[in-house]
C-alpha cells in the first residue's frame, strides 16, 4: 500500500495547474545563473519560460496546456534570443559569448580589489554585462590599480591572475627577442661596414 500511497503524495507535481508556476520559477532560477556566471547564455532561456509561465498564469490551467505553454516557451525563446543578440547584451557586437570559461585566459583587467592568494577581486576590460570577478594569485598579492592578466579561468567563478609586468616571457618570446637583437645587430655591423667603405673610397680619390 506504500506506493499508491507515495504516488498520490507526488501527484501535484504533474498537476497541468502547476505548470505555468513551475515554469516562471525555473526562468527566475536560470535568470539569477545568468547574474552568477554572465555569458552563460541562461538569460535567454530564463526569460522564455519566465514569460511562457506568465503567460500561463494569465490564461489559466484550461487554455494554457502543456501543448500551448512548450510553443509559448519556443515563442519567447526565439524572440529573447534575437533581442539578446540585436542588443549586443555582453558587448562585442558580433562576438558572440561562450559559456566555455576557457574564454577568459588571457584576458586583460585591473585590480578593483587587493588580490591575495585568498581574496581579490578584479574587473576585466571586455568583461561583458558584469565585469567583476573574484580572482586569486599563485603567489604573493597584487594592489589595486595594477593591470593584470588571466591565467588560470578556473571554472569561471574564481579566476587566477598575474600582474602583467611580472609575467615571464617564454621560450618562444626569448628566441624572437633573440632574433631581433640579432638582426639589429647586423643592421648597425652593416651599417659601419658601408660607412667605412665610403671613407676608404673618399681617402683614395
Amino acid at each position: 500500500m506504500g506506493f499508491p500511497l507515495v504516488a498520490l503524495q507526488f501527484d501535484f507535481l504533474f498537476d497541468p495547474a502547476l505548470l505555468p508556476l513551475i515554469l516562471v520559477v525555473a526562468g527566475i532560477g536560470l535568470s539569477l545563473a545568468e547574474a552568477l556566471a554572465p555569458g552563460a547564455h541562461f538569460i535567454v532561456l530564463g526569460v522564455a519560460l519566465l514569460a511562457a509561465g506568465l503567460v500561463g498564469l494569465l490564461l489559466g490551467p484550461f487554455f494554457a496546456g502543456p501543448i500551448v505553454l512548450a510553443l509559448l516557451v519556443f515563442l519567447f525563446g526565439a524572440l529573447a534570443l534575437y533581442g539578446y543578440r540585436e542588443l549586443d547584451i555582453y558587448g562585442g557586437k558580433g562576438m558572440q559569448q561562450t559559456s566555455d570559461s576557457d574564454s577568459l585566459k588571457g584576458k586583460t583587467g585591473r585590480v578593483t580589489t587587493r588580490v591575495t592568494e585568498t581574496e581579490g577581486e578584479i574587473k576585466l576590460d571586455s568583461g561583458g554585462f558584469n565585469p567583476y570577478y573574484a580572482a586569486r594569485t599563485l603567489h604573493g598579492e597584487i594592489p589595486e590599480g595594477a593591470e593584470v592578466m588571466v591565467i588560470d579561468p578556473g571554472g569561471g567563478n574564481v579566476v587566477t591572475v598575474e600582474r602583467l609586468d611580472g609575467i615571464e616571457e617564454d621560450e618562444i618570446d626569448r628566441e624572437l627577442r633573440r632574433g631581433r637583437e640579432r638582426r639589429e645587430r647586423e643592421a648597425r655591423n652593416g651599417s659601419e661596414v658601408e660607412e667605412a667603405d665610403r671613407e676608404e673610397e673618399t681617402e683614395r680619390a
